[in-house]
């Protein structure tokens, strides 16, 4: 199988979605694509100036942003959190 489905925590929103990643993307563009769902599902209210960082919930350890999915540790049933 090629993804992880995790769920994702949006401090912003407060809210949380169950999402699928691909576990050969590097972190940086599973956050960009991370954004684009989170905006398409709060309706455009989610446009971050920056891009925001992906944080383990139980650690609150950033992930390193060169890693991919799979070398991230990310498995299914993570929880991650978009800040």
């Amino acid at each position: 199988m090629n993804k992880v489905l995790v769920k994702l925590y949006v401090p912003k929103l407060e809210e949380q979605y169950d999402v699928w990643l691909p576990l050969n993307k590097r972190i940086y563009k599973v956050i960009d694509l991370l954004v684009k769902a989170v905006n398409d599902f709060s309706g455009g209210y989610y446009k971050p100036k920056k891009r925001p960082t992906l944080y383990d919930r139980i650690t609150s350890e950033p992930y390193n942003i060169n890693l991919t999915v799979k070398d991230a540790n990310i498995k299914n049933s993570t929880e991650i959190v978009l800040i």
